[in-house]
């Protein structure tokens, strides 16, 4: 999430990290932290980072800071389920990784930069 104050409203800290703030804390499925006011409307994004573990880079003389992904447990994943992508396989028709549930896949990924 890129962020340009580090004070941001409830409905944007949501949309941007996934995670659903409840009385009990962030909540993302199954999982929830506790937080010390996680329904204040305005979120102090320095100490909730702190408080969720996540890793949250700034670079303030640009007002520019970000903010995630999570890491519980100092796992890089919360979950091994992948979204569904939607990609053409190389004969050009849209594949749905959602078809090849139950079985054990590799996703592999380059980018050039």
């Amino acid at each position: 999430m890129l962020l340009n104050s580090l004070s941001v409203d409830r409905a944007e800290f949501e949309r941007g990290t996934g995670w659903t703030l409840k009385p009990e804390g962030a909540c993302k499925g199954d999982v929830c932290i506790p937080l010390p006011d996680p329904m204040a409307e305005q979120i102090d994004v320095e100490a909730t980072a702190s408080a969720m573990g996540l890793p949250l880079v700034a670079a303030p003389e640009h007002n520019l800071w970000a903010l995630g992904p999570e890491s519980i447990g100092s796992r890089a994943l919360t979950s091994a389920e992948a979204p569904n992508l939607r990609l053409p396989d190389l004969e050009g028709n849209e594949f749905e990784l959602s078809s090849l549930r139950g079985q054990k896949i590799v996703v592999y990924a380059w980018a050039p930069y």
